[in-house]
Parts: C-alpha cells; structure tokens; sequence
C-alpha cells in the first residue's frame, strides 16, 4: 500500500519489454536503495513492482504481460525518469490517500496550462474511468495522490502546486504525455456495493442516490 506522495524521481537504466511471459525493468533508486532489499514492494510511476534484483543503487523489477497491456511502462525507455514511492509503514502518515498501484487505465494529458509556479493539467480517460471519480476526490496520476478540480464528459482536470510539480515527473508534464491512472479505492467499493443492491435494470444516478438517503 502507498500514499500517493513521491519519494524521489528516478532514472531508468533499461527495459526489457521480453515476449508473452513479460520483461525486465531496472530502475537507478540513487539513496533510496539504502532502505530496500530484495523483495520489497515500490511504486514505480504508480505501479506496484517487487524488487527482484539489488546491484549498488539498481533496482530490478519483473513486468507481468498484463503491467505491460494496463500501464505505460512498456513505452519507458533508458534515461526517462518516473516516480518512485516505497510501500508505506503502519506507523506512517497518511499525507495523500490510499493507493495501490493497481493501475486502472491509462490516461492522456489534453492540456496543460501553467499560471505562475502552479500548473492546470487536463487528462483524456476513458467512460470506466470517470464513473469511478468524483469531485474534489483522489486520484492518483503516474502514483502521485491529487485532488479531482473538475470532470467533463470525457477527463478530468488537477490544479497542480509548485510542491508537487519541482519534485514529480508532473513538471514535465506536455500535451500528448500518457500516464498511469488510479480511481480511489474508497469510491469503487462503494459503487460496487451500490450496483450489488440496485436492481439490474436500474441505472446508478444522482437522483437515485438521493432516494437512497445519500
């Protein structure tokens, strides 16, 4: 489990895409890599990865066939940098909201526009994506924990702080970027339990969550 609040960007050393049976990742963690060992869990642009490898500060990571068809890391190449954040500790605090790096879908930036040191960014997702947000909810964008600033019929925008854009791959953000994303696990539990107590043909609405005293 994460928080959504990255620890470091970091290098890529190289990607092995391989065949059917998955590929290889190696990641530079530079200080990071004092605290990990073999076996760890990190988040790696948002996708949870077990470490399998530790040379000096280089971390190998295995990519499942299914990490390589539901995130962006098949596209890294050497030398792109992505947002590394460690599993969380009980004893941390919860300073973004509860992440998995189980990656939903990936998502488009539409637009980004920059006004002074903060930053509105725009992201395409698909229909599944947006059912699963809502405003002024968490997402989680290539790992990082944000607040949903608005929906539209199909994306959904960020305001982005100087904080979050000088320390995660966010700043670099440009017109065309594809990135991870994550709805909040909070949200599509209680969608699912909704759906499970509507009857088949009736459809999950505002008005029909008002009905139900939510």
């Amino acid at each position: 489990m994460f928080t959504g609040l990255i620890e470091a960007v970091c290098e890529v050393k190289s990607l092995s895409p391989g065949t059917a049976s998955g590929g290889t990742l190696v990641v530079d963690l530079g200080g990071l890599a004092q605290e990990c060992r073999t076996g760890d869990s990190i988040a790696v642009s948002g996708v949870c990865l077990t470490v399998t490898h530790l040379a000096a500060t280089a971390a190998t990571f295995g990519l499942s066939p299914e990490t390589l068809e539901r995130s962006t890391l098949g596209l890294l190449r050497p030398a792109s940098k992505v947002n590394i954040e460690r599993a969380m500790r009980p004893t941390d605090r919860l300073g973004g909201h509860i992440v998995q790096g189980h990656v939903d879908g990936i998502g488009t930036i539409k637009a980004v526009k920059r006004l002074g040191e903060f930053a509105d960014i725009e992201f395409a997702v698909k229909g599944p994506l947006l059912e699963q947000m809502v405003l002024k909810g968490s997402v989680a964008v290539d790992g990082m924990s944000l607040t949903i600033a608005g929906i539209g019929p199909d994306g959904f925008r960020v305001a982005a702080i100087p904080e979050t854009l000088n320390r995660t791959t966010l700043g670099n953000a440009y017109t065309g970027g594809r990135v991870n994303v994550e709805t909040d696990i909070l949200v599509k539990i209680v969608r699912r339990q909704l759906e499970a107590i509507l009857p088949p043909q009736q459809a999950l609405t505002v008005e029909r969550l008002r009905q139900m005293g939510y």
